[in-house]
């Protein structure tokens, strides 16, 4: 019996010191909290009492780069430019603000009167020397590739992209950085055909250069195209513009787009390829709706009797054509097209009023 009661109390004295001396490990050891998964194989019920932080990946938490680019405009002093400028650059500052996540940077006229004129504080303005007296032949386009290359090297150009446009585009929405991959990006004219006057191209770009499909059907404009590519092929537009306008067989058969093809056949010597985007622009009245492009080139007359039907060749009963207002500024609220006329003609109206209607002293 004293035995019994001898073993009991050795086994409780036992048990109480066991269980202090698990309380005082437990009391000093480091609290440790293991996730449930792959790395905790110990865990079984996967059952844990503290949401675990799950990682944005990478590559959600970075923003897409913008690349921004620099929208240049060459232009005279003649009214016939300055009233298309004023209204190009409306739009362009309305899309530009309107939409502060777009691609769309700066904005310069880029003036090659040789002097500023009274619209410099209104527009943004880069005043470029015109060619010398008699080396245009008349041809006033020849000062736009040498009014480039003064701009290229002497202003400070913040955007790594340029968009040449001209007095007579209206933007019609935000216009993306369209480039890709080292290749400019450009509207296709179908009347820039260098296949069919490969013998007159060959003049200026040898056969050792590449085929004559690496002439681009384009112009200058609209384009896109890296900065540091058209300070290379500025220099030689003008060149080959020149060139081409001193020999008569090129003049004869390139005529008013003499410039276009000289851009075309400089940025294929210099290896600058061009995405072409037929939806960069529609050119009224012979595209009809604005769909998803960006630009309406007014470069056509717009002739329509009332019942609207195109009248083309003929002084429509209704008309625009900014030919009408080579010496004068067009008048604010012009008369809006009769029914039946396309929709990108009537775009085009309500958007030449909507700005002559905004811009301060109009007509002044």
């Amino acid at each position: 019996m004293g035995c019994g009661n001898l073993f009991f109390s050795l086994l409780i004295t036992f048990s109480v010191a066991l269980i202090t001396y698990n309380v005082i490990i437990s009391a000093n050891a480091p609290l440790k909290l293991e996730f449930p998964g792959p790395s905790n194989p110990s865990s079984e019920t996967g059952f844990l009492s503290v949401d675990p932080i799950i990682k944005m990946p990478v590559d959600r938490l970075r923003q897409p780069k913008r690349r921004l680019f620099h929208t240049a405009v060459t232009a005279s002093d003649s009214v016939y430019n300055t009233w298309q400028c004023r209204i190009m650059y409306y739009w362009f500052k309305k899309f530009k603000e309107g939409s502060p996540g777009s691609e769309m940077g700066g904005f310069t006229r880029i003036l090659h009167s040789g002097k500023p004129d009274r619209f410099v504080d209104e527009i943004p303005t880069f005043v470029a020397q015109p060619l010398p007296a008699g080396m245009d032949q008349g041809y006033i386009v020849l000062n736009r590739p040498w009014a480039f290359v003064q701009w290229l090297q002497q202003a400070d150009i913040k955007e790594d992209y340029i968009l040449m446009a001209e007095p007579d585009h209206i933007i019609v929405k935000p216009i993306p950085n369209l480039s890709r991959d080292g290749l400019g990006v450009a509207f296709p004219f179908f009347y820039i055909e260098p296949k069919k006057y490969e013998s007159v191209l060959r003049k200026f770009f040898p056969e050792d250069k590449g085929p004559i499909t690496n002439i681009d059907p384009i112009g200058n404009s609209p384009v896109i195209v890296g900065k540091e590519s058209l300070k290379k092929i500025a220099p030689t537009w003008m060149n080959v513009s020149l060139a081409m306008k001193k020999d008569p067989e090129a003049d004869k058969k390139f005529g008013w787009v003499l410039e276009m093809y000289a851009y075309a056949v400089a940025s294929a010597l210099h290896g600058v390829g061009n995405i072409l985007y037929k939806d960069f622009m529609i050119q009224p009245p012979w595209d009809t709706e604005i769909g998803n492009k960006f630009i309406i080139h007014y470069t056509y007359g717009c002739d329509y009797d009332m019942k609207g039907k195109l009248m083309y060749g003929k002084i429509g009963e209704w008309r625009f054509d900014k030919r009408s207002y080579d010496a004068v500024w067009p008048p604010k609220n012009l008369s809006l097209p009769p029914p039946g006329v396309p929709e990108s003609v009537v775009t085009l109206v309500k958007m030449v009023n909507e700005a002559t209607a905004n811009i301060p002293n109009w007509g002044s």
